[in-house]
């Protein structure tokens, strides 16, 4: 049994560790706060979405365009919520003492 357990872990490990790899490099790139250079680039993007509800440009977006913007605003929320609780300390509510 000891034999058969050391075998997967031993199959299991090259395709971990690349995985593993694969997923810090984009944790690195993608989870990283925005520099100051780049705050210039979110007044940007809120005005463009701003006036594209005056426009009604919204009506023309494709259904996969649609689908990501309703992708990344759920993650917005998820992570808005998780930062919640973990300044709240508690899942739900305060704690009061």
């Amino acid at each position: 049994m000891a034999a058969l357990l050391k075998s997967a872990v031993a199959t299991a490990r090259p395709v971990v560790e690349k995985n593993l790899k694969i997923a810090l490099h984009y944790a690195k790139a993608e989870l990283t706060p925005p520099k100051p250079n780049e705050l210039g680039q979110v007044a940007k993007g809120v005005n463009n979405i701003l006036t594209s509800f005056r426009t009604g440009r919204y009506k023309q977006l494709t259904v996969k365009e649609a689908w990501l913007n309703v992708l990344v605003a759920a993650e917005v929320g998820c992570w808005f919520f998780i930062g919640e609780c973990i300044g709240r300390r508690h899942i739900i509510g305060y704690y009061i003492p």
